[in-house]
């Protein structure tokens, strides 16, 4: 039995918000500090595949950055498919058979990279295993939710909370399926 699980990892403000109006990721400006990743070093270790959503995924490269993990498989979520580029595979079929059949193949964990719209298809499915979500201490008022409405309740159990200097929390939950 392989073990892989599926885990998100991401930030959000108090009031849940990934992102200000129009992408604006400024409000995790704040939490930068010299020799501080929060964790992600060492999550990223235990990392070899990757899901994240085309949107998430373009804004990336918008940005004028090459997407970063070169040395893991990236399933970039999308409508339509492309083909493959190098480590980067574009992916428009069934997500609930791809999460299957990845966690059916030996392998390290499956990280969801985000956004809010891969993130919350992802809960529908009840695919998740952990969540990492580490809250910055800002409210934000509006932008993008990292949690939309209709998705099935899902019970968890909490594995740790950690506070950093700057007053973020950063929770890890196992979801009870």
């Amino acid at each position: 039995m392989n073990d892989r699980k599926l885990i998100l990892y991401i930030a959000c403000s108090l009031d849940g918000y990934i992102s200000k109006p129009n992408d604006d990721l400024s409000f995790l400006d704040r939490m930068q500090q010299e020799g501080e990743d929060y964790g992600y070093g060492d999550f990223i270790t235990d990392v070899d595949t990757i899901i994240i959503g085309h949107k998430t995924y373009q804004w990336v490269i918008d940005q004028g950055f090459e997407y970063p993990h070169h040395d893991k498989d990236v399933y970039v979520i999308t409508r339509t498919g492309k083909p493959k580029e190098n480590n980067i595979n574009y992916y428009a079929g069934d997500v609930k058979k791809l999460v299957s059949s990845l966690k059916e193949k030996e392998g390290r964990n499956i990280y969801c990279d985000g956004g809010a719209e891969i993130v919350n298809l992802l809960l529908k499915e009840k695919l998740f295993d952990e969540l990492i979500i580490s809250v910055v201490p800002v409210i934000l008022g509006e932008g993008t939710r990292l949690f939309n409405d209709n998705y099935p309740e899902q019970n968890l159990e909490l594995i740790s909370a950690t506070s950093f200097d700057k007053g973020m929390v950063q929770l890890r939950y196992k979801i009870e399926n």
